[in-house]
């Protein structure tokens, strides 16, 4: 890629001439918008170059998109110097859309670029706020919003989608009922939708914040969007209140991919397996097209109902009829249906033939089967694999799991062994909770 810019710098800005090129700034700038691809979209921009063609801004910004996508930070820093000679670098548009390009791929970058601009907009704080939040650097995120002279709709959405994002719950509510309340703004769909993909992690707290947001959109008439109607469809499955998801999901007018997998992964979740796999086959009548969540949802749903010729002949779907690669998700549903029917063999298969690296969910997966089916001999030959995989300060239930097994077998002195192990490493596992208060639900 570096190549597209080896001649940028070589020719002096007066050759950058105005004159009857000019007429085609506009069909330049759509062509480079509309460009299948960043790199084509890069080509076009160096065709400009290289016939002597005026650059404006609009193809410079579209340029600077395609830039974003493919996150290079040598390319950016070949296009900043472009952007420098050409003398587009103190526009206040370019040079916000150029932070964008480097908040994405060299943070460091971003915030060197942000002390030196000349002249920032609201846009501009906006972005370095998102680029701290993905940073984890919560505390310089909120005093550029606190400092910040003018703020907007997006500069309140990236704060509390950041709060949200970062686990930060508490603070993002309060940011939401402060816009609202005190400085008398209409959340946008942006923060809305964080915050309702987060309350399935709230316990009962966020089933109310999620109710509570749902009010508010009815009370304000929001049209019940692709967006919204997907984050609601899947805040109330992932709540167990699966009536009131499949409701929502019965009076939207457009339903994309993303919600009927919420709906799919959402009965899944709850052990209606047939339900599920009912639903992905309207889906496919519906003409929408799976991705590798509605997978991840089918093979669940086959999992939990014991289905295991359906999941297999949905896991070979997934890779030969719509050409997914499985994801590690994928092969820890098909290892867990494989050993819970008593096929360790072909589970053990899996994890041999798996393009990615077997984490501990998959390898617990399959020891929990071993230890089902009292299959020890099994168990012994993935052990040591496990353990270099299992990481202390979070994985302490593996520890036990496999201490019960040699224990299971009668091999007293090696489950002592990963007992001693778990007390010199100060391994915990964690106790047992629930969201449910009693009374309550």
């Amino acid at each position: 890629m570096q190549v597209i810019f080896s001649r940028l710098l070589t020719k002096p800005t007066s050759h950058y001439r105005l004159g009857w090129f000019t007429r085609k700034f506009n069909s330049w700038a759509l062509s480079i918008r509309t460009a299948p691809s960043p790199q084509e979209a890069l080509q076009l921009y160096k065709q400009m170059q290289h016939q002597a063609i005026p650059f404006d801004s609009y193809s410079i910004l579209f340029t600077l998109n395609s830039c974003s996508r493919l996150q290079n930070p040598t390319l950016i820093h070949h296009l900043h110097a472009h952007l420098f000679k050409i003398g587009f670098s103190s526009h206040v548009y370019v040079a916000t859309s150029l932070l964008h390009a480097y908040v994405v791929s060299s943070f460091k970058e971003a915030c060197k670029l942000f002390d030196e601009m000349p002249e920032k907009n609201t846009v501009t704080f906006n972005t370095m706020i998102t680029g701290y939040f993905k940073c984890g650097d919560i505390e310089k995120a909120s005093s550029l919003f606190v400092n910040m002279p003018i703020k907007n709709l997006g500069s309140w959405s990236a704060m509390i989608t950041g709060y949200m994002g970062c686990g930060n719950w508490d603070k993002g509510l309060a940011l939401l009922r402060e816009m609202i309340v005190v400085e008398g703004l209409k959340p946008d769909q942006i923060p809305l939708v964080s915050i309702l993909s987060r309350c399935s992690n709230m316990g009962y707290n966020g089933l109310l914040v999620g109710k509570s947001i749902h009010g508010f959109i009815e009370k304000t008439e929001w049209n019940l969007n692709v967006g919204i109607g997907t984050a609601l469809v899947d805040m109330y499955t992932k709540c167990g209140l699966l009536n009131c998801g499949y409701l929502i999901f019965q009076r939207m007018n457009e339903k994309n991919v993303l919600t009927w997998s919420a709906m799919i992964c959402g009965l899944a979740q709850h052990g209606y397996g047939e339900k599920a796999l009912f639903m992905f086959e309207r889906m496919k009548e519906e003409g929408v097209r799976p991705n590798e969540i509605t997978f991840t949802g089918i093979l669940s749903a086959c999992t939990h109902v014991g289905l295991v010729e359906e999941g297999l002949k949905y896991f070979h779907s997934m890779v030969e009829e719509y050409k997914l690669e499985p994801r590690i998700q994928h092969y820890g549903c098909m290892v867990d249906l494989l050993g819970k029917a008593e096929r360790l063999d072909e589970a053990y298969e899996v994890i041999e033939t798996m393009k990615l690296e077997p984490n501990v969910v998959v390898w617990s997966s399959f020891l929990a089967a071993c230890k089902l089916h009292k299959q020890f001999k099994m168990a012994e030959k993935v052990i040591d694999k496990v353990v270099k995989v299992i990481r202390p300060e979070t994985d302490g239930g593996v520890y036990t799991l496999v201490s019960d097994l040699y224990a299971s077998d009668g091999k007293w002195d090696e489950a002592q062994k990963m007992r001693d192990v778990m007390t010199n490493q100060n391994v915990k596992k964690a106790r047992g909770s629930s969201f449910i208060r009693s009374g309550v639900i």
